[in-house]
Parts: structure tokens; sequence; C-alpha cells
């Protein structure tokens, strides 16, 4: 019986203090330059739990960089405001790779990484689309920091749940509009319910999809191969050259 073998990412590192890893296309199959999706995790998590969709991204085209959020993983420091500084960051250092293309790097995040990729693209006009699943709302992530139920390094508990009080996620949509945004939600989702995609989505402009998946959890989303192949291809379509 033949034994598969995953395959490493092709750089790990660490970029003002987050450790990342990043996945490239194979050059003689797929020419650059390339699309590059930078991947969010949710709160508790951390990059390697998303190597399955980095490696899928990097089978059909795309450049994946997965990073740790500050209080995750590999990252230093404490979960803040500057999450959001964090993940602008990251898209940066991959738009910056001599065979990726800097017009068209998007983010993909999850929960929390949701809430993140969605906020740093309304800051950030160079970040050209977003993928958000089962997308955390501010109120979710407030709720959770104040009962301590998120599973991350926390600096100053009452500053972040202030800050994250103050945050109007449907105002952050609203700024993205012209560039794609693809909103994924499990229906059975009971920890973030769907109808928050539902009324993101109704505050997006064009180009936008919303996808809502019969039954499902608040994490089957994230790691499902058909879905991910979905996300990235409508992506794709509307990032093309021209």
């Amino acid at each position: 019986m033949e034994r598969s073998e995953t395959r490493l990412p092709d750089r790990e590192g660490s970029h003002e203090g987050l450790g990342y890893a990043l996945r490239l296309p194979d050059p003689s199959r797929i020419p650059p330059p390339w699309p590059g999706v930078v991947v969010v995790h949710g709160a508790g998590s951390r990059k390697e739990n998303h190597a399955d969709f980095a490696r899928l991204a990097t089978s059909t085209g795309w450049a994946a960089l997965t990073f740790d959020l500050p209080g995750h993983g590999h990252s230093g420091g404490e979960m803040s405001r500057d999450a959001v500084d964090a993940v602008i960051r990251m898209t940066q250092l991959l738009a910056a790779h001599e065979r990726v293309d800097a017009r068209r790097v998007a983010v993909r995040g999850s929960s929390l990484g949701g809430f993140l990729a969605i906020a740093a693209a309304a800051r950030a006009p160079e970040i050209a689309g977003v993928i958000a699943i089962c997308p955390a709302g501010p109120d979710h992530l407030a709720r959770g920091v104040r009962r301590g139920e998120l599973e991350m390094q926390v600096g100053d508990p009452v500053e972040l749940e202030a800050w994250l009080a103050s945050q109007e996620l449907g105002e952050a949509v609203e700024r993205i509009a012209g560039r794609p945004l693809i909103l994924m939600h499990a229906e059975g989702d009971i920890e973030i319910p769907f109808d928050h995609s539902e009324g993101l989505y109704a505050r997006a402009g064009e180009p936008r999809k919303l996808v809502i998946v019969p039954g499902g959890t608040h994490r089957s989303v994230q790691h499902d191969a058909e879905l991910q192949g979905t996300a990235l291809l409508w992506l794709e379509r509307r990032l093309a050259p021209g």
C-alpha cells in the first residue's frame, strides 16, 4: 500500500511577532503570478488547523499563507484590537512575494477570523476580496470575552470587550462594496446563528454570494473540501485579470 505524504509548507517563520506558514503552487504546473489568500483562524485555534484549506488552495493555483493571531499558537502578544492590523500586515507580506499578484490577495476567515477578515478589508482597500465563514459578530465575541469562554491570551478583557462592542460589522461590509465577498454559514450553527450572515449579505454590495448549508455545525463548513473549492472558484473568477 502506498503511503501518502503531507506536503510541508514552503516557508515557515515569524513576521513582526506573528508565526506563519507559506504554501505555494507548483510553478512547473501553474505558472505565476498567482492570486493569494491569507487564512485567519478563529478564537482558540491556530494556523495548523487550516492546513487542509491551504493545501487545497495551492493545488488550484493560489499562494496561501496561514498565521497565528496574537495570543495564539506561535505568535507573541495578546489578543486586542490590534488583531485587525495583524491581518493587514500578513496580507502585505503575502502581496510582497515576487511570484504573487499583489492586486489579487484576498483573506479567508472563520468565526473570529471571519469578523477580522471583514474588518481588515473594510480598512485596507488593497485586500482584493473576502471569504467569511460563519463570521462572528462583535456582540458574540464581546460576550465570549466577558464570560471567559474564548481560549486565547487576552491583555485587558475589559478594553477588548469595549472595543468589540463599538464595532459595526454591517458598516464594514458596506465599505467592501465593489470587491467580492462570499459568506458561508451552516444552518445548524448554534454558536453563531446563520441569520447573522444573512443580515450581512443584505447590506453587502456586489459582487456578493451567500451560501447557507443545511445542517452542519459552527466548524463544519470551514473544513468541507467541496465548499472550500466553491469559495475559491467563485472568488478566482471575480479576481481574474482584466
